[in-house]
């Protein structure tokens, strides 16, 4: 009797709770003022530094290059030390492009390079997947998988330069009508756009039915695939997207060497992405810029043991990014949720 009672409440309330949680899903991905805070400084940094666009060029790939890692890690739930391999892939295929095909178009040099990483990416995902739940053996097979790419580099230096690497690696003028300057604004203008147009289609996926498979992956990837889910298919736009931010690596230093593949690129973007915070997609921006910034002073300050401070101030971080005044994730929920 009581159970016959409460049945036409529960149905009351039914549409009232899905309303709530339509509300919900369409205020996730709504865009808020405090979002173009990033863009205007990087816009205000063109005019009020004119003279480091090479820096500032250098400081938005490696913002790309921190936010495909997040998709990866953050978002998928991946831990791994061979995003490297995806971003040399980039950058040999625009530089292979340019100096062996003659092939010198910037925009369509990076889609080239999305889909060479894109691939290689599908690749070893069907090896690398298998150990999901493995942590050290995913660790060790991705670092293996970008040394393993590095030395086959070297044993083919008619092709790729060996060590020596590709210089040369000079594109066409933007769009046929943009000319690259000394400073680096035309470069970095360039850069700038291309992450803007990256970053919101990645936060477009990650508030998307997309995004929700990725976190499905983070959770239980076994389980993804019993119910159909494309899991390595859904990785593929991590992989292009580091394969586009390697391609610009290449275009707006003018050179490629194998160095692209280094342990020490793909520990730098984990260290960005510690800085910044993962899963939250503004973190890329944080976590670079700091970075490049204090490597850009500290290494000023002594060539040699600039990384000793780096490590200083990355142990400092982590222990006060326990606190809440240092949480940046906490202070990003409380901007949106007023």
């Amino acid at each position: 009797m009581a159970a016959d009672s409460l049945a036409p409440a529960a149905d009351a309330a039914l549409p009232q709770a899905r309303e709530r949680a339509a509300r919900f899903l369409a205020a996730r991905h709504r865009l808020r003022p405090i979002e173009a805070l990033p863009w205007l400084v990087a816009l205000a940094a063109f005019f009020i530094f004119p003279d480091r666009m090479m820096l500032g060029s250098q400081a938005l790939i490696m913002i790309l290059f921190a936010l495909s890692l997040d998709l990866i890690l953050g978002f998928a739930g991946i831990v791994t030390l061979g995003h490297a391999a995806f971003f040399g892939i980039g950058a040999y295929t625009a530089g292979l492009l340019i100096t062996r095909l003659q092939w010198t178009e910037p925009v369509t040099g990076l889609l080239c390079a999305a889909a060479c990483a894109a691939f290689g990416g599908v690749l070893s995902g069907w090896i690398l997947l298998r150990y999901r739940g493995l942590a050290l053996l995913v660790l060790v097979l991705t670092l293996a998988t970008t040394i393993v790419l590095q030395e086959v580099g070297n044993l083919i230096p008619d092709f790729t330069g060996g060590y020596d690497g590709i210089p040369g690696v000079v594109p066409a003028s933007l769009l046929g009508t943009f000319e690259y300057d000394l400073y680096g604004h035309t470069y970095y203008l360039y850069a700038l756009a291309v992450l803007f147009l990256l970053f919101f289609l990645v936060r477009r996926i990650v508030y998307s039915p997309f995004g929700s498979a990725l976190a499905g992956i983070r959770e239980n990837v076994a389980r993804m695939h019993a119910l159909g889910s494309p899991v390595h298919g859904r990785l593929v736009t991590a992989y292009a997207i580091v394969g586009v931010a390697g391609a610009l690596f290449a275009q707006t230093n003018g050179f490629v060497t194998l160095g692209v593949f280094d342990f020490e690129r793909s520990a730098g973007v984990m260290v960005m992405l510690i800085l910044g915070g993962t899963s939250w997609l503004y973190g890329a921006f944080i976590g670079a810029v700091l970075y490049m910034v204090l490597e850009n002073r500290l290494s000023a300050v002594s060539p040699e043991f600039w990384q000793f401070g780096l490590g200083f101030v990355l142990v400092a971080g982590v222990l006060l990014i326990r606190r809440p005044r240092w949480d940046w994730m906490g202070l990003w929920r409380k901007v949106r949720a007023q």
